[in-house]
This record gives structure tokens, C-alpha cells and sequence, in this order.
């Protein structure tokens, strides 16, 4: 049987994959609990450890194709979170370093919509 590449599944390969990979490098860096803790966020071992948990976990979600609109939504959250936190504050050096340092996470937000909006309910 021929299983075709959709569109649709790139999307969720690469979601998945940014995320996942993602989640694991929170797990074993510690240069990235540095960082949570440089935020100024209450609790910042705890609040990596949940935020790796979540993207490994709904990244599994998207690239096996299961409840994929509420795998998004947390991420969607967690994308936010680290363009507000970590991006916006670059705004101050203008607005080129911030478009380069937020691109992928930009990008990510939208192919987040992207699978949100073209999910089953």
C-alpha cells in the first residue's frame, strides 16, 4: 500500500521534531536551566522540567497523528511564553536582531496554527 507525503504530515514531522529535540535538550543542558533561571521565573528546575515534559510529549502527539488541535495548544503557550520572555526583550537592540533571533520560533507558531486549524476536532 502507497502512503503518500501530504503537506499536512511534513508539517507535523517537523513540528514534532523541533519539539521533541527540543524537550530532550532541556532534560540534559544544563547551559538551558541556566538560562530558565536567568528569566527571573519562580521555580525554575521545576518549570524546565515541566516545559520538556510537555514538548516531548505533545511533540509524540503530533508525529504519530494522535489528538493533534490539543497536543498544539500547550505549545502554542510555551512558544509565547519564550517570545515574550526571551525574544521581546531583544527589541531594544532593534528590530532586525529580533527578527533573527525569533525567526524559528515565529515559524513555529505559525505551522502550530497551521496544524490547529487543519486538525479534526
Amino acid at each position: 500500500m502507497y502512503h503518500s507525503l501530504t503537506t499536512a504530515s511534513l508539517i507535523r514531522y517537523a513540528v514534532a521534531f523541533v519539539f521533541i529535540t527540543s524537550g530532550v535538550m532541556k532534560l540534559f543542558s544544563t547551559e538551558l536551566l541556566e538560562v530558565f533561571i536567568g528569566l527571573g521565573l519562580p521555580f525554575p528546575d521545576i518549570l524546565l522540567y515541566v516545559t520538556a515534559f510537555l514538548e516531548i510529549i505533545c511533540g509524540i502527539l503530533i508525529l504519530l497523528n494522535r489528538s493533534v488541535k490539543n497536543a498544539v495548544i500547550p505549545l502554542i503557550g510555551i512558544m509565547i511564553a519564550a517570545i515574550l520572555l526571551t525574544k521581546l526583550p531583544l527589541l531594544h537592540s532593534g528590530i532586525l536582531p529580533f527578527a533573527f533571533k525569533a525567526r524559528l520560533d515565529i515559524v513555529m507558531l505559525i505551522l502550530l496554527y497551521i496544524l490547529y486549524s487543519k486538525s479534526p476536532s
